[in-house]
């Protein structure tokens, strides 16, 4: 929990305080897609599995920076080298290798996403792992969240000092954020297909909760 609010400030006479929590919850629209794109390459003899893997990589990042995405949003998310065996009649038989290279992409044209994953598939990518709608600016809308969880939270003291017929502070003694809560964000594996992927981010909800500490006389 972290406190966000202290009144060192004792007021005369007080008959106690009241812990009341208050949630504020906001939508926003996603404006950018993280992608994992995979480029996933096999051969008998690993340096052709690997040669393979790193042309057709190159191309990628070639085509992504092509389109508009900076170098620094095209990052490597996992690489790796397996070994791969066949069983045959009961035996462990090796067949090869399985090179994997997965890029982080980060997509800031957001309606352009299933157009740049599409023309990823066709530049060497043949594996999505998976495609995350966030928001660029999420402190943004939490401060908004905050605000209005500490409006509800002013809200019910004031309900509760009403319905007990007692004089509410106007001041909250402490504000303290119980918890952060993350975006829900919207994530699917892409299926690779012709024309154009349709990718629908939807909305995002962004929630806020306090518990707020106010002294009534």
């Amino acid at each position: 929990m972290n406190c966000i609010y202290y009144n060192p400030v004792m007021y005369p006479v007080k008959k106690g305080y009241l812990k009341v929590t208050g949630t504020g919850t906001v939508k926003a629209i996603p404006d950018t897609a993280v992608a994992n794109l995979g480029v996933v390459t096999e051969n008998p003899v690993l340096e052709a599995a690997r040669n393979e893997n790193a042309v057709k990589s190159n191309s990628v990042v070639n085509m992504l920076t092509n389109m508009g995405i900076e170098r620094k949003h095209i990052r490597t998310g996992g690489f790796s080298i397996d070994p791969l065996y066949d069983f045959i009649d009961g035996k462990q038989v090796f067949r090869g290798y399985r090179v994997s290279n997965i890029l982080n992409v980060t997509i800031k044209d957001i309606a352009r996403a299933g157009e740049i994953i599409d023309r990823a598939t066709y530049a060497g990518v043949n594996r999505v792992d998976s495609i995350n709608f966030t928001l660029s600016d999420q402190a943004h809308y939490y401060d908004n969240a905050l605000r209005l969880a500490i409006e509800n939270a002013l809200h019910k003291a004031s309900e509760i000092g009403s319905a007990l017929n007692i004089e509410v502070d106007s001041i909250p003694y402490k504000i303290v954020e119980k918890s952060i809560e993350a975006p829900v964000y919207d994530t699917f594996a892409a299926k690779l297909s012709s024309p154009s992927t349709p990718l629908l981010p939807g909305q995002l909800e962004i929630t806020s909760i306090v518990l707020t500490v106010i002294g009534y006389r």
